[in-house]
């Protein structure tokens, strides 16, 4: 294990993320990426590459217009629950292409297939971009057959920066445990910064793993993980029609295969939390325009579902994200978020703070420092706790400020 390590506990067993961790640091991956032609500048195109098929669990947008990647590789994965090559490319969505958008991601598909020397349904593809244009297969082409992946941080970042569109920054994780004595890791890379709701999962993630697990269990592990991370952010209340999250499994930790009755079930489970956790965090942090990450946490609801929905109502209200850009402790937009996110809730016994200020105790307000608030929804993080007293749910949702910045980025996103 190379490079600086930060140790989390949690429960009875430690969790270290691995500061210089990348999507290839798992074993039997390497990744590439290049500038293929498709945008003016930066890597446009990517690739992750395992050196054997790999498990596979995917979850998707569910706006219904879906893009036809999305429909290639749920069929890639279909076929055997095994996949070997993600391709992606960004600057371009391929949604809304009609019939030659389908075309052109099977021959993605084909492409990437003869360059890996796998079967076609061992390939998946992705693509990220403007929506309604037809791909420039010419360059995308030619780009495949010229990608090379490397087992270096050098090759995963390079395929990092292939797959951002208005992101300012690239986005990745890695996180290791120990599972019958043995050392796994699971690392993530994402992209996103608009077009963001929490509606399935988000953008496009892609998450590596040398754990040994069979892909019908790992799609239950990346279905509860998905409700409790990406689905629990949003930007600006709009789903892509190109989102999906993609985790691999190489098998190559070489642990006795995980299921839900493995003894060390849950530490495999928090791990993948913790990765997409990280990434999701790291989507709403870089919201376009965004000067500000906000946490919502909710104690004491009747249920977890009931308290995400809270969280979420709180950190997608327009309203509660323009009080915090202007550092505004305007907690009635928060409380009014509760009262319409259709939970339960008893409006007579309510807590609420700002950071460390208590606002209402027992749904009263309580006096503070204007000035103290202020300074405190000046960092650069800022959360937001509820205490509904009604029961044992608990819930996080995470965004980020609206700012003067994201009309300016949507107003030209094509220019």
């Amino acid at each position: 294990m190379k490079g600086k390590v930060t140790a989390l506990l949690t429960a009875n067993y430690d969790i270290v993320k691995i500061e210089k961790g990348t999507i290839v640091t798992p074993k039997g991956f390497s990744a590439a990426g290049l500038h293929s032609g498709v945008k003016k500048q930066r890597n446009d195109l990517g690739a992750i590459f395992c050196n054997v098929p790999a498990s596979v669990a995917s979850v998707y947008t569910l706006n219904k217009m879906q893009a036809a990647p999305l429909k290639v590789t749920k069929e890639s994965i279909a076929k055997e629950k095994k996949i070997q090559a993600i391709v992606v490319n960004s600057g371009n969505a391929n949604a809304c292409t009609g019939k030659q958008g389908l075309e052109d991601a099977y021959a993605m598909r084909k492409a990437a297939a003869k360059k890996f020397n796998i079967p076609e349904h061992y390939a998946a593809v992705a693509s990220t971009g403007v929506i309604g244009l037809q791909m420039p297969m010419d360059k995308i082409l030619s780009g495949i057959s010229q990608l090379n992946p490397e087992q270096t941080n050098e090759s995963a970042e390079q395929f990092n920066e292939a797959i951002i569109t208005t992101d300012l920054v690239t986005k990745s994780t890695c996180y290791q445990a120990q599972i019958n004595g043995r050392p796994v890791t699971i690392a993530g890379s994402a992209k996103g910064s608009g077009m963001i709701k929490p509606n399935m999962a988000t953008m496009l993630g892609f998450v590596t793993t040398d754990a040994a697990i069979e892909s019908d269990i790992l799609q239950l592990a990346l279905k509860e993980v998905t409700d409790q991370t990406f689905n629990r952010i949003t930007v600006d209340g709009d789903t892509s029609t190109n989102d999906m999250v993609t985790v691999m499994a190489s098998g190559q930790a070489e642990n006795e295969l995980l299921h839900p009755s493995h003894p060390e079930w849950q530490v495999f489970v928090q791990l993948l939390r913790q990765t997409c956790e990280d990434l999701a965090k790291m989507i709403a942090r870089d919201g376009e325009g965004a000067t500000k990450l906000i946490e919502v946490e909710v104690k004491g609801a009747l249920n977890d579902e009931d308290a995400g929905k809270i969280a979420k109502a709180v950190v997608g209200s327009p309203l509660v994200k323009t009080a915090v850009y202007g550092t505004d402790a305007n907690w009635g937009r928060i409380i009014a978020a509760v009262g319409y996110s259709e939970a339960v809730i008893d409006p007579e016994s309510i807590h609420m703070f700002v950071g460390p200020i208590q606002m209402l105790r027992d749904s009263q307000p309580l006096p503070f420092s204007e000035e103290e608030a202020t300074a405190y929804l000046e960092n650069h993080e800022v959360k937001f706790t509820i205490d509904l007293q009604i029961g044992e749910g608990y819930g996080k949702a995470w965004g980020c400020d609206l700012t003067y910045d994201y009309v300016r980025i949507n107003a030209s996103y094509r220019s």
